[in-house]
């Protein structure tokens, strides 16, 4: 019997003395593929990049990142190449919208995707959702909108109910009359639109927004952008008087945006596909985490002006089954809010 418990440990040593050296061996020499499903410039390929300047070292084996733009469909194609065709053996990583969880939470059959499927990694920050408008329309604030009763365009990714429309909303408690425009590749193509006047504003996160927007936060005359509502209060001058979603929301329209605004917490979810071995989502999850405490990375992306709030997968499980499981009511108001279903005549 003791003989049975010296074999046993031994051979459980030399399983685990064997493991770095085949994460080691796997990785050595090797590309790690970081998909991101939106277009350069924007908050998602930024956080991005600065991870990627990290992740590499907290890799046994230290595997090159190489990032990769993928936008379309609001991430759709990415979230569906990961999910579909990368081969799961841990190279490749995605990050995309988790408005496709909400999306398909309300039963969107264009996302095919199953969100409980895939092998969360982490998430950078939750985010704070925050709409503005150019100075050239005219409009500078909420009130501004409610008065003068006119038609607003807002710039959006993909089709509603996603991360830039939480505006319906508003039409929804106080008759205003925000319009999405949606199909852009991703916020650095909706900035352009707005620059040149396609649209009137857009909704995105602040997280995003005080970084790749500052050009335009600090502009004059009808080139600045001003933010006029916000998910949660900050400090940043531009937007800590300005009027909270849950300050002008009020019964089951606030409790809808609650819900919806789950998907919030877990913004950029980076992502490996399923049936990628438990030993690599392990290591990867491992590294992830560790670029999130990098005192260097943390000095980079503070100077960047890029929030840090590292969200972990067991976090991302618990809005994931949140999301999954708002009560009927409100999934419903949900659905018909956002375009996923057609009100009843």
């Amino acid at each position: 019997m003791l003989r049975r418990i010296v074999l046993l440990g031994a051979l459980l040593a030399l399983t685990l003395g064997q493991t770095p050296a085949g994460a080691e061996e796997f990785y050595k020499d090797k590309t790690l593929r970081m998909l991101v499903g939106f277009s350069p410039g924007g908050g998602y390929d930024t956080y991005t990049r600065y991870i990627a300047r990290y992740i590499g070292k907290y890799i046994p084996g230290n595997p090159t990142p190489v990032v990769q733009n993928m936008p379309g469909a609001g991430s759709l194609i990415t979230a569906t190449y990961i999910f579909k065709r990368a081969k799961p053996d841990g190279r490749t990583l995605g990050v995309w919208s988790p408005a496709l969880i909400f999306a398909h939470a309300m039963g969107d059959k264009k996302v095919q995707i199953e969100p409980a499927k895939f092998e969360y990694i982490g998430t950078p920050t939750s985010d704070s959702v925050t709409c503005g408008l150019m100075a050239a329309s005219g409009l500078k604030s909420l009130d501004d909108v409610v008065k003068s009763g006119r038609t607003v365009t807002m710039g959006g990714t993909r089709a509603p109910g996603n991360t830039t429309d939480p505006f319906l909303f508003l039409n929804k408690q106080l008759g205003t009359k925000f319009k999405s425009i949606p199909g852009y590749g991703g916020t650095a193509k909706i900035r352009l639109a707005m620059e040149s006047g396609e649209v009137d504003g857009a909704c995105w996160t602040w997280e995003s927004m005080r970084v790749t927007a500052r050009g335009m936060l600090d502009a004059s005359g009808d080139k600045k952008f001003i933010p006029f509502i916000i998910t949660k209060r900050h400090a940043d001058p531009e937007v800590k008087n300005i009027p909270l979603f849950s300050e002008v929301l009020t019964g089951q329209n606030l409790a809808a945006f609650n819900a919806w605004n789950a998907q919030n917490r877990i913004t950029r979810v980076y992502t490996l596909p399923p049936g990628t071995p438990r030993d690599r989502v392990a290591t990867l999850r491992k590294a992830y985490k560790a670029v999130m405490e990098d005192s260097d990375f943390l000095a980079e992306t503070k100077k960047a002006r890029l929030n840090i709030a590292y969200v972990s997968p067991q976090d991302i499980a618990e809005r994931l089954k949140a999301m999954n499981n708002m009560p009927p009511d409100i999934q419903e108001y949900l659905q018909v809010l956002t375009g996923f279903k057609k009100p009843q005549s």
